[in-house]
């Protein structure tokens, strides 16, 4: 008997318009590359089983479980600016809903796991890199507590697929509280089907905010506000998406899509990873911007759902979207001053962040380790912060009044703790990605195993383990992502 998974889909019930029922392409040989164990067992199922041949056949994409009715979301999306009508999965198949032990809900998805009727003449294969590379960042991002997607597994197929050259193929898992995105609502709304747009926002409350039924203003400011926050997350650990598209901005304020991304090292608000992001749209100080822009199309969508008359819907969506700035500056400031060990809030506080900002852009200082560097300054060795902040005068001063100021939180020995647990001292660095990445395309997977159990532990600095907070040298830079399609 095929394995069954506890599948209660609700998605899968809407019109036939919001989706197409579609099995996975069959695959040659699947093998297990890695199975997130402590994910398996979150989500109420059976880690020995998963690992199983039928296990490892359904992951893979090779089977269908029992119980499970796989169908590629329809959407459409905002690319770099220029609309596209019609997107949807076009290499991915949602299996099924789980219902955690915890009583929360989330997808199951495929991705790589053959073409659909969205693919736009693509192969709807995935290759082995970059699904091992969006199971490291999302679990690593997951570990930083950020609102992520999730990898469950990566399956290897057994097949090549073919990219600038020939690459093994592979299947990621990946687990969502859901996979509506702003672009789900613009596929409706830009074929005038006001029905349709009703329909999703009513689902999509009652999936992520039921005490909001009926009320699609308070919908709308959810969804800002879930994003705004988000947004500040990324930006407090240097984090760049690179392809911040409305199709990879989720309704349920989660992060979806690590193709191109990157963590910034020396600090550089025009930092841009993305090969293909030639004018620096998604650059890292314009993440808020284009987050505001990306709703900004929600709002738009949702224009019938708000008043009948359009110019008083207008009126709300624009009053509704100015809470952006202020959720995202109040997220962004209190994650700055927690960062810099300071639980009170006082008017020269805002000068203190702004002033190492500019200390850290002026060196391109490391800037997971600039923040680290505090909880050691805070307890008296100033020079290993001194040195990442080009060791000039300004930076000695920044230190001591710094200093004088954190004396005013609390005694060195807690606030050092405070920062340690704020600042992480382990991130997917790039190089260190590419070099894992790299390996187990040539059949090593160490270095990608070692590279994952440093990252589930972000916070905590452990001896032997030098090499993983340490920025890249010269020759090991990666200055460019992709999106791996």
């Amino acid at each position: 008997m095929t394995l069954a998974l506890p599948f209660q889909d609700t998605y899968r019930h809407l019109p036939a318009e919001f989706f197409t029922r579609l099995d996975p392409a069959p695959i040659a040989a699947p093998s297990m590359i890695r199975l997130n164990t402590p994910l398996a067992q979150a989500l109420g199922l059976d880690p020995a089983r998963l690992a199983g041949a039928e296990g490892v056949a359904i992951l893979g994409g090779a089977r269908v479980a029992e119980g499970s009715a796989p169908i590629a979301q329809v959407y459409a999306g905002h690319q770099f600016g220029g609309f596209s009508p019609q997107l949807g999965d076009g290499r991915a198949l949602l299996l099924g809903e789980l219902l955690a032990p915890d009583g929360r809900r989330f997808d199951l998805q495929l991705k790589g796991s053959g073409r659909t009727p969205y693919s736009r003449g693509g192969d709807g294969r995935a290759a082995l890199g970059p699904m091992l590379r969006e199971y490291l960042v999302s679990e690593a991002m997951a570990a930083l507590g950020v609102p992520t997607t999730r990898a469950l597994s990566v399956v290897a197929t057994g097949e090549v697929v073919l990219r600038e050259r020939p690459l093994p193929g592979a299947v990621l898992a990946r687990v969502a509280a859901s996979h509506l995105r702003v672009g789900t609502f613009q596929f409706f709304a830009a074929r005038g089907d006001t029905a349709a747009v009703k329909t999703l926002a009513d689902y999509a409350i009652a999936r992520h905010d039921p005490a909001l039924t009926g009320d699609y203003r308070g919908f709308l400011a959810a969804v800002i506000t879930r994003q705004a926050a988000l947004i500040a997350r990324w930006m407090l650990l240097g984090f760049v998406h690179g392809v911040m598209n409305t199709d990879n901005m989720t309704i349920s304020g989660e992060t979806i899509d690590y193709g191109p991304c990157a963590f910034m090292e020396g600090y550089d608000p025009a930092t841009v990873f993305s090969s293909i992001d030639h004018y620096g749209r998604y650059a890292y100080a314009n993440q808020p911007r284009m987050a505001q822009w990306n709703l900004t199309r929600l709002a738009e969508a949702l224009l019938p759902l708000l008043a009948e008359e359009t110019e008083a819907a207008k009126a709300i969506a624009v009053e509704t979207l100015g809470g952006f700035g202020p959720a995202f500056q109040r997220a962004w400031s209190a994650g700055l001053l927690k960062k810099l060990g300071l639980a009170s809030v006082r008017s020269e506080d805002a000068a203190l962040v702004e002033q190492l900002l500019e200390l850290m852009q002026a060196a391109m200082a490391d800037f997971t380790l600039s923040f680290r560097r505090l909880a050691e300054a805070a307890e008296g060795e100033t020079a290993p912060l001194l040195a990442l902040l080009g060791g000039t005068p300004e930076a000695a001063a920044w230190i001591a009044a710094w200093r004088e100021r954190l004396g005013a939180e609390g005694d060195a020995a807690s606030r050092a703790a405070a920062l340690r647990a704020a600042n992480p001292i382990y991130i997917p660095r790039n190089h260190l990605v590419e070099e894992a990445l790299t390996a187990a395309e040539h059949g090593d997977t160490a270095p990608f195993e070692a590279l994952a159990a440093v990252l589930a532990d972000p916070f905590t600095e452990r001896p032997g383990l030098e090499r993983y907070a340490t920025p890249a040298r010269e020759e090991e830079r990666v200055l460019a992502t992709f999106c791996g399609t």
